[in-house]
């Protein structure tokens, strides 16, 4: 039983804290009015003052005890940190984009350095028959 794990802490404390608050509402019943609105507003300032970001309000309905929990809601570091994996896959698309476009316009760049640079006028590399060289002579390389 030492060896508690915080899970079950927390479940156990929650029980308690519920078993309190039912108690305590059950008693509430029997306060005169007065009091009870004194306790009521004292209740919303306590929770006002509370600085955790999530907060437990215990509103009493029909004598029944009901526990509501109320997050803090997001800042500006929670927002931004929220969509931080999204603007980097955006970024690492925009660098891959950017990579691919760079390359290909490499290559280009080479085939026609390679054109231009060669012994046959350009004109050659139009006409329907330098392809059927091109496409016998590579036939007879893989040979």
């Amino acid at each position: 039983m030492k060896n508690l794990n915080h899970y079950q802490l927390a479940s156990r404390e929650d029980r308690f804290g519920l078993t309190v608050a039912a108690r305590l509402n059950e008693a509430a019943s029997d306060l005169p009015h007065d009091i009870a609105e004194r306790l009521r507003v004292a209740r919303q300032m306590a929770l006002a003052r509370q600085p955790s970001a999530l907060t437990a309000a215990a509103a009493v309905h029909n004598g029944q005890a009901t526990l509501t929990m109320s997050g803090g809601g997001f800042g500006l570091w929670q927002l931004l940190a929220s969509f931080m994996p999204l603007l980097m896959m955006v970024a690492g698309l925009i660098a891959i984009n950017s990579f691919i476009n760079d390359d290909r316009a490499n290559e280009l760049a080479n085939i026609d350095a390679a054109i231009l640079t060669d012994d046959l006028p350009p004109a050659a590399y139009a006409d329907p028959g330098f392809a059927q060289f091109l496409k016998a002579s590579l036939r007879d390389a893989a040979q």
